[in-house]
C-alpha cells in the first residue's frame, strides 16, 4: 500500500522543496515509484529543482482542481530530467505534479480559494493510477486548512526546522497539530544548521524539546547555495556530507513506514 509523506515547515525559508525533491528522488533510485505534489499553490517552486519550466507543463495542480483535466494529466515522469548530467540511474519513477507558475492562476487561487477535498480525492487518484509507492506532498509552509488535510492524511509528517528561535516555537505548533490530529508517525529535521552546534548535541536537544526523533541534522553549505536550485544536490554530489544527511532520511522513512 503507498505511503504518503508530507513535508512541512512552519516558515518559510527552511529549504523544504530542495529536501522533498532529494528525498524522493534518493527513495526512487531504490525502485519505488514516486510521486512529488507542490501543493504550496501560492508561490510553487519545487519544478525549478526538476528541470521543469512553465514550456513544460500543460497541465498543473490548478487545472485539476478547477476540473480542466484529470489529476494524471498533470502528473509528468521526470525520471530522465532528474539524472541529466549526473549519469546516476532511476531503479523507479519519480512524477511531479505542479502547481502553475502563471500570474494570472496564482491571483485566482489567492482570490477564489479552492475545495480542498477535491484535493483529496486528487491524491488518491494519482496512487492508484500511476501505481505509487510513495506520494510526497511540499506543503505550503504555516498551518492553513490544506496543511491540515496533508497532514491528516499523511503516513508520515517530516517537520523542517532551522536553528532559529522562531522556526524552534512554530515547529512547536506544527508538532501539537500533528499529535492532536493523530499522524501516525512524525520526525524533525533540522536544516541549515551552523557549525556552532555540535550535531549529536542539537540532534539531542531537538529531540528532547518536541518528543519526536529526528532523522538528519543538515549543516549550512555554501554548496548547496552555488547549486541555485538548478539541479538534485545528491545526484550532483553523491558523496557530500549533504547527501549522506539526505540519505538518512531516506532510510529513516523506508524503516519508519
Amino acid at each position: 500500500m503507498a505511503k504518503i509523506i508530507s513535508i512541512h515547515s512552519f516558515r518559510g525559508g527552511t529549504g523544504k522543496s530542495n529536501i522533498t525533491a532529494n528525498v524522493a528522488v534518493q527513495i526512487a533510485r531504490q525502485g519505488y515509484r514516486v510521486g512529488v505534489v507542490d501543493t504550496d499553490i501560492n508561490s510553487p517552486g519545487i519544478h525549478v529543482l526538476f528541470r521543469m519550466d512553465e514550456e513544460d507543463i500543460d497541465h498543473a495542480l490548478n487545472d485539476y482542481l478547477w476540473g480542466r483535466c484529470e489529476i494524471e494529466d498533470a502528473a509528468y515522469d521526470v525520471s530522465a530530467k532528474v539524472g541529466k548530467g549526473e549519469i546516476i540511474l532511476m531503479a523507479g519513477g519519480v512524477y511531479l505534479i505542479s502547481s502553475s507558475m502563471r500570474i494570472g492562476e496564482i491571483t485566482r487561487i489567492l482570490r477564489d480559494g479552492y475545495d480542498v477535498g477535491l484535493l483529496n480525492q486528487g491524491f488518491q487518484t494519482l496512487i492508484d493510477r500511476l501505481a505509487l509507492d510513495y506520494l510526497f506532498i511540499d506543503t505550503h509552509p504555516g498551518v492553513n486548512e490544506e496543511t491540515l488535510l496533508s497532514i491528516t492524511l499523511s503516513d508520515l509528517l517530516i517537520v523542517i526546522l532551522r536553528t532559529d528561535q522562531q522556526d524552534f516555537q512554530g515547529t512547536a505548533v506544527t508538532v501539537d497539530v500533528a499529535n492532536k490530529l493523530n499522524v501516525p508517525h512524525l520526525c524533525l529535521v533540522v536544516n541549515k544548521a551552523i557549525s556552532i552546534y555540535d550535531p549529536v548535541q542539537l540532534k539531542k536537544t531537538v529531540e528532547q524539546t518536541y518528543d519526536a526523533p529526528v532523522a538528519a541534522i543538515i549543516p549550512l553549505s555554501e554548496d548547496v547555495a552555488a547549486l541555485q536550485s538548478a539541479a538534485i544536490f545528491s545526484l550532483r554530489y553523491p558523496d557530500h556530507p549533504i547527501t549522506r544527511e539526505i540519505q538518512k532520511i531516506a532510510t529513516f522513512i523506508e524503516a519508519e513506514i
